[in-house]
């Protein structure tokens, strides 16, 4: 049987296809902690289902027990940010993905939240930067939680900053958010609060989508 060119390249993409899908089965059925289908989480994110083979093969290399722990966490997350010191950051930032607060990450943690960053809707974006800067999860912000979190974002950051910035920048800078954020002066900044100074600042909206489409 002679099989044209293009068809012999249909066919090999095929069973390549095919590889993958039983590789990636397989990969989930040897794992310590073994994630959803890749079907769920299809339906549970906004990735396909070839993205999150993608996504889960990374995931796999760099965990292969298939959890992370914190400290797993901020040596990956200081590769990225080698000029600074990211483990404070790399903290908050852990914790806002551990989303059910046992001290470990799944893919499934991993994904969701990688999910609503890249690909969520403004709205969703915006409830989980507010969940970042609630560092102790009781509803509000804080001018504290709110200096914690930029001091670590100015620490992480390093020297790559020009001009180099002055030690007390980061309490500045709070200063003017946190009084713009906190609407009735009340002390503390409520996630209403929060999403609608947000949605009315033109540098935030923008930053919000600088991330859309990576992948």
């Amino acid at each position: 049987l002679k099989l044209q060119p293009l068809k012999c390249i249909h066919l090999l993409r095929l069973t390549d296809t095919v590889v993958d899908s039983v590789e990636d089965e397989l990969e989930l059925s040897t794992v310590r902690h073994r994630p959803e289908g890749l079907e769920q989480l299809e339906a549970r994110t906004r990735f396909s289902r070839k993205e999150l083979q993608i996504l889960y093969r990374g995931f796999k290399n760099e965990c292969p027990s298939g959890i992370v722990n914190e400290e797993t966490f901020k040596d990956i997350y200081a590769q990225f940010f080698p000029q600074g010191e990211s483990s404070t950051y790399a903290h908050f930032l852990f914790n806002a993905f551990d989303t059910d607060h046992n001290g470990s990450l799944s893919f499934e943690d991993f994904v969701m939240g990688l999910s609503i960053l890249l690909r969520g809707t403004i709205q969703e974006k915006l409830n989980w930067a507010f969940n970042l800067y609630d560092i102790n999860k009781d509803g509000y912000i804080t001018k504290e939680e709110m200096l914690d979190i930029m001091k670590a974002i100015y620490d992480m950051m390093g020297k790559c900053t020009y001009p180099i910035l002055k030690e007390d920048t980061p309490r500045q800078h709070v200063e003017v958010f946190f009084q713009k954020m906190d609407k009735n002066k009340d002390g503390v900044v409520t996630i209403d609060e929060f999403i609608d100074c947000c949605q009315n600042d033109e540098n935030i909206m923008r930053s919000m989508h600088l991330f859309e489409n990576v992948l």
